[in-house]
Formats: structure tokens, sequence, C-alpha cells
């Protein structure tokens, strides 16, 4: 395996499938069987997952909400988002417990950092929710934090995009695609991988990235077998 402890980050808006707005229940199912072979596999995985199929804090705030409130929001979004995955990973018998990083005692264990690098070191696969748990904190900056604190050797971002290109490839047919890149290059042409709090943290910590199609069948297998997959954010 190229990677021993990875971390995982999936927007909310990925679980959608092909619905307008809430969590597809095949799409689910599909991010867990492929979760599940890569830990059966002995990589141990971590996981973030955005809230934006649910609700967003910047839409609200958009909208007139308070900001703080709307973020609160989106953070309780990621915690039913990681409650949908627990179980869909439990249905197909991967041992899971998810974290929060705001208290919700009924339903997810409270973020502590060596509980959480136990769980990853005994097999099981550890989703955080709650984001880092602050407002005006992206769940990208929540995905960095959490794999700089537990020692991850890569952030994997799955997206609907097989890899950074030099413009949107959805709206520009000659874009085209970097295999590997420095994180100086993506600020010098201004591309968008993560915010910028959440990518200069990873940029200091040396903590490379890695964007690729996560909904593509096998994709994340073969980045974990070390095959050329998407693109390579590195120092």
């Amino acid at each position: 395996m190229q990677y021993k402890r990875i971390l995982l980050k999936l927007s909310g808006e990925a679980l959608m499938g092909e619905k307008q707005y809430g969590i597809d229940s095949k799409r689910l199912a599909e991010y867990a069987e492929e979760i599940k072979d890569v830990a059966e596999k002995g990589v141990e995985v971590a996981i973030v997952i955005g809230g934006g199929n649910i609700f967003r804090g910047l839409t609200g705030a958009a909208t007139g909400m308070d900001r703080v409130q709307g973020d609160h929001m989106g953070m309780l979004a990621t915690v039913i988002n990681g409650l949908a995955l627990q179980s869909a990973l439990e249905m197909q018998g991967v041992q899971t417990r998810l974290q929060s990083a705001i208290q919700i005692n009924e339903v997810a264990e409270p973020f502590i950092r060596r509980r959480a690098m136990r769980h990853l070191e005994k097999g099981r696969v550890v989703i955080f929710g709650g984001g880092t748990g602050n407002p005006y904190f992206t769940t990208d900056s929540a995905a960095v934090l959490r794999a700089i604190e537990i020692e991850a050797d890569v952030i994997l971002k799955g997206t609907r995009v097989d890899g950074i290109y030099t413009s949107d490839p959805e709206k520009d047919k000659n874009a085209t695609k970097f295999d590997t890149i420095s994180f100086a290059d993506v600020l010098l042409k201004g591309l968008k991988v993560m915010d910028t709090t959440a990518f200069t943290l990873s940029q200091e910590n040396e903590l490379p990235i890695v964007v690729f199609d996560m909904n593509k069948t096998g994709n994340l297998m073969k980045l974990v077998e070390g095959e050329n997959i998407g693109t390579v954010v590195n120092i």
C-alpha cells in the first residue's frame, strides 16, 4: 500500500448522487463499499464529510441569517451525514466510530485525538463530524486539521472531477489536467483546490493532497495502491 493512514475528504454534495438535495442511499452504499475494500487491505481510514447537501452556513448568511448561527447549523448537517455513512459502513460489517467536534454525546463520541488514533490502530474507520467545532471554518479546514492531528500520510479529496485542471473542465473543453503540482504553483495560478485557510495549513505542515474522482468505482483502491490517479499537490 502507498499509504498507511489516510484522511478522506468528501463533500456533502457528493452524497446527493442524482438527487437535488439530501442523501442518495445508492451513492452512500457505493462509497461504503469502496471504503470497506480499502480498510480490509489494512489501510487506516479517517473521514471528514461536508454538509452542503443539507445546509451551508454561507448560504444562510447570504439571506440575512446570522453567520455563526448558520455555521452551527452546517456543523450539525455534517453530523447527520456522518451518521448516515456510519450506518452504511456498519451494514457492510465495517467497525466505525463517529466523533464530533461539538458535543452530542447521545449520537457521537467527542473528538479526542488519542482515542481517534487508537480506533484507527484497531482497524476502525473514524468519521469526524462537526467540522472544527468553530464557526467561520470550512470542512476543508477541518479535514486538514484532523489529518495533521492524527498524523495521516495524505489527504484524499474525493470530488466529481478526476483531478486539478487549468480551468473548470465542465465549462472549458480545452482545460488540461495536472498529474502533479506544487502548493506554490496552485497559489500562483489561482487554482481552486481547497479554501485558502485549509490549503495554507496543509502547505505549512507539508501534508500532500490528492484530488481525485471518488465517483469512479475502484479509484480509491487504486490510489492507496500507488497508481497515478487524480492530481497530487505536494511541496
